[in-house]
């Protein structure tokens, strides 16, 4: 095969980008191999059982053929459109590690409030898939959540998973700040990004601001006494971030600059969001983070995703990170899209 040629060859080895984008090929290559093995082999078991039930008289070993049929034969359908899929390109980014922003949008501190139970959400969801979470940016809402947290995702296909929660998330609910009883309607937006690598995206030291100053938040006296948070600001494009969650100046300079990266490097990847959306009247994953995605619903415990009109009734498991099935959904759903984008 030559890719799996190419990826021990030196030259190619130092040229750490090549290196990454054939070596993903590679993988990718794998998969449809192994499913055409697969394919090859339950055609192979339909023959082998035909031939069996034409030529053969004992009626255990005819049992044993037409059971061995039957299965090979169920299988065929799923295979073929995992076959499909495989053969259709799939998003470049998905296998990135993630940058995850949310804000609280209308309904003041309910919002906020909002913001941090969806924080929470995902925060057991990455728990639950063995991910790796860590905050780069906080700021508290006053009645409790958070007016604005960012933290970064690392793992097995981040992007790819996350990526479905970009957009507008609804709620509808008594606050815990009202005293008549009344439901009210507050919103918190969430934006998911790919986390650039390095040699995704080249920036000069010499294009980027750096500007120190103290943390503030809980963390205890060295918190506001050492100048250990840090800003970021890319002089040409005007993108700035900061990073105040380590105690380290340089642990907080080296969050901030893959901050950075990811969001230098976003403003091109949403050119790209912009075209499938362009593409796809589901919507399923565009990047849009105007759109409204879903609503939850407390006193009827419901939670509806608008991009595929689908409706569960567990919230409380939901929001207590069960959200698989849901991503589920909407993974079917732009699958089906891509295979229709292909025609194939």
């Amino acid at each position: 095969m030559e890719v799996s040629t190419l990826i021990t060859d030196p030259v190619v080895l130092a040229d750490m980008k090549r290196y990454v984008k054939l070596n993903k090929e590679y993988h990718d290559l794998e998969k449809i191999s192994e499913a055409q093995k697969e394919y090859r082999g339950l055609l192979q078991n339909i023959d082998d059982a035909k031939d069996l039930l034409e030529n053969e008289s004992d009626p255990d070993i005819r049992s044993m053929a037409k059971e061995e049929l039957d299965e090979s034969q169920s299988k065929i359908p799923a295979l073929e459109e995992k076959i499909k899929l495989l053969l259709v390109p799939a998003d470049p980014e998905d296998a990135k590690n993630a940058i995850v922003e949310i804000r609280g949008g209308t309904g003041g501190d309910e919002a906020a409030i909002f913001a941090g139970d969806l924080f929470k959400m995902y925060a057991k969801y990455c728990e639950n898939k063995g991910w790796k979470v860590e905050v780069t940016s906080i700021s508290e809402g006053t009645s409790g959540g958070y007016k604005e947290i960012i933290f970064t995702v690392s793992g097995d296909n981040v992007y790819g998973t996350m990526k479905y929660e970009s957009g507008v998330h609804r709620v509808q609910r008594v606050p815990a700040t009202e005293t008549q009883g009344r439901v009210h309607t507050s919103a918190a937006t969430v934006a998911v990004l790919p986390e650039a690598e390095e040699f995704d995206v080249e920036i000069k030291e010499s294009d980027i601001r750096v500007d120190t100053f103290c943390s503030s938040g809980a963390g205890g006296q060295s918190v506001n006494t050492t100048y250990s948070a840090i800003r970021l600001v890319h002089i040409p494009s005007g993108i700035s971030v900061q990073c105040q969650d380590e105690k380290s100046w340089h642990k907080n300079k080296e969050k901030a600059m893959i901050e950075l990266r990811s969001r230098i490097y976003n403003v091109e990847h949403q050119k790209y969001l912009d075209e499938i959306g362009a593409k796809r009247k589901t919507m399923v994953s565009t990047g849009d983070r105007s759109a409204k995605i879903r609503t939850y619903n407390y006193p009827q415990g419901r939670i509806t995703d608008h991009r595929i009109n689908f409706t569960i009734y567990n919230l409380s498991a939901f929001m207590g990170g069960d959200i698989q099935t849901v991503l589920d959904q909407l993974i079917i759903a732009e699958n089906a899209e891509r295979l229709k984008e292909n025609e194939l």
